[in-house]
């Protein structure tokens, strides 16, 4: 086989992983097997294609990888529930986690509510919403 047909077949698999994975993991690797075929095609030594091939790898990888991370990075976006994180809030029905009560009612709308804490606070306290898990906002007392 001719080392500008494994080198092609080498581009081609990468390229074909890459699109299965789509995290940024075996294009770097596409890029220099393409440059070892352009090598093999202009009829250099298997030697000089295998060093281009490193070479493009890793330059690749150095130069191009953070930027393209960078844009490809989803990041985490805030919901609107996440917004009452950290905001006072005003104890609607009786918070006591043993009993599974407690409502409180923040930014206009009212959540179920445990104590962080796990102590019983009454009703009409304001309270701050620490987190959130599913449709509970645990809080704790001003």
């Amino acid at each position: 086989m001719l080392p500008s047909t494994i080198w092609l077949l080498t581009a081609i698999v990468l390229v074909v992983g890459e699109a299965l994975t789509v995290g940024l993991t075996f294009i770097w690797f596409a890029v220099g097997a393409l440059g070892g075929l352009m090598v093999a095609v202009l009829g250099g030594s298997i030697w000089l294609q295998v060093v281009v091939f490193l070479a493009l790898s890793a330059l690749a990888l150095a130069l191009v990888r953070p930027v393209a991370a960078k844009l490809m990075q989803s990041g985490r976006v805030a919901t609107n529930a996440d917004r009452v994180i950290g905001k006072t809030a005003v104890v609607t029905e009786t918070i006591d986690n043993l009993s599974g009560t407690g409502q409180v009612k923040v930014a206009g709308q009212i959540w179920t509510a445990r104590s962080e804490q796990d102590v019983v606070i009454p009703k009409d306290t304001e309270v701050t919403v620490l987190r959130i898990e599913g449709v509970k906002v645990f809080v704790e007392t001003k």
